[in-house]
């Protein structure tokens, strides 16, 4: 029994989450990437997983590599760029996945808006430009300022602003179009409202809801996430209202992370990453139920049911911050890696990046210096555990 994992970065996701859950399953694990050496360093701890170079972004070269290799029982990711190509596999080889045609439509922003109106569950305005002169040509002629500019495929809030103007549109636009060359972007309605997560789990025969967070992101134009609070159930109206939008776009297999906002009642869906949580969200969820929720993710992928009373094991409260960069520079000083409970909190911090090292400031996720994870038995022994750690600890950055 095989396991093929496809991957571009090494992420905690795959070296905390998954390949110790197929370690305790059992499959052999051969991990296809374009970056084979970062892969090889990065799992000291898994020596028995086979790393294979493949130009893992194209679904042919997967089908190729595996099938001159060992006969898979799984193909499986949990990266954003590559869902689609992994459900490609999996079909091409008769086995479990996703439908590839619901993978894309998750990925290309443009075409989720257009099957959710088309499917009547929700209609937001949306153009897309792949050119400046689109910036200011009939695509976004009657655009509803505010508006939100980001590319069409992107992630981890990278070039997504909220632009107030056409004069603002234009600036981005450009400004975005050059450091991308070939992107294609999206201008679509501001959508108000309190921002949250749904976190959802399902074989293709049940689909469980495993809770979901409220997320805050950093003052506008921009929309880094900064603090993630676990929600351990959200009213019914709304999870039904997002699993509509997600039946609508035929997500139901495996993980999927989706991103929405509640104003005056309404859900909207503003994004769906049809996999699992991201930034430690994931290691966190997995503690604070008292789940093995990666091996359950691969479960579904080896074609085993998952269990009927998944829902019913939520405990807890739990809160992520991400301490982040305000300004381009070299990270001169930060706290080490710490493990410790605190009245009740388990709290976990992870540096994600080393002093010394020099970045610019790119308004996005990839600003964050590290990210504490606490759970504990109520919400406010955990923020107040979460304050006392930042206030106990700095991070200095040097022009």
């Amino acid at each position: 029994m095989r396991l093929y994992l496809l991957a571009l970065n090494p992420t905690d996701s795959v070296t905390e989450g998954f390949l110790p859950a197929a370690a305790r399953l059992g499959p052999d694990v051969t991990l296809l990437t374009d970056q084979p050496d970062a892969h090889r360093a990065a799992y000291p701890d898994h020596p028995g997983v086979e790393v294979l170079p493949c130009d893992v972004r194209d679904f042919r070269a997967v089908i190729t590599r595996i099938s001159t290799h060992h006969r898979p029982a799984a193909v499986f990711t949990n990266s954003d760029h590559l869902q689609t190509q992994a459900a490609l596999a999996a079909q091409y080889f008769g086995l479990p996945g996703k439908d590839w045609r619901a993978t894309l439509r998750c990925k290309d922003k443009g075409e989720m808006r257009r099957r959710l109106a088309t499917a009547g569950v929700d209609t937001v305005w949306s153009a897309e430009i792949t050119e400046p002169a689109d910036l200011t040509g009939p695509p976004v002629a009657d655009a509803p300022y505010p508006c939100v500019l980001k590319p069409r495929e992107g992630v981890a809030s990278e070039d997504v602003v909220l632009v107030e103007n056409p004069a603002d549109l234009v600036a981005h636009g450009k400004e975005i179009l050059a450091r991308r060359p070939g992107a294609t972007l999206v201008v679509e309605e501001y959508l108000p409202g309190e921002l949250y997560t749904l976190e959802t789990l399902g074989d293709g025969r049940v689909r469980h809801v495993l809770g979901g967070f409220h997320t805050e992101v950093s003052p506008l134009p921009y929309f880094i996430e900064q603090r993630m609070t676990f929600v351990p159930a959200h009213t019914e109206p709304v999870v039904a209202q997002v699993l509509a939008q997600l039946d609508a776009l035929g997500v139901g297999f495996g993980a999927c992370h989706t991103e929405f906002v509640v104003h005056e009642g309404r859900a909207r869906v503003i994004e769906v990453n049809y996999r699992a949580i991201g930034d430690q969200c994931d290691l966190l969820l997995a503690e604070l139920l008292d789940l093995p929720l990666f091996e359950h993710i691969l479960r579904a992928h080896l074609g085993e049911p998952l269990p009927a009373d998944l829902e019913s094991r939520r405990v807890g409260a739990a809160r992520l911050e991400y301490p982040c960069a305000d300004r381009a520079g070299t990270l001169v000083a930060a706290p080490e890696p710490t493990e410790l409970h605190v009245d009740g909190v388990h709290l976990t911090y992870r540096p994600l990046r080393r002093v010394g090292e020099r970045h610019e400031l790119y308004r996005t996720n990839r600003d964050y210096l590290g990210v504490l994870r606490a759970t504990g038995t109520g919400q406010e022994a955990v923020d107040r555990a979460v304050a006392e750690f930042v206030a106990a600890h700095r991070w200095e950055i040097q022009p």
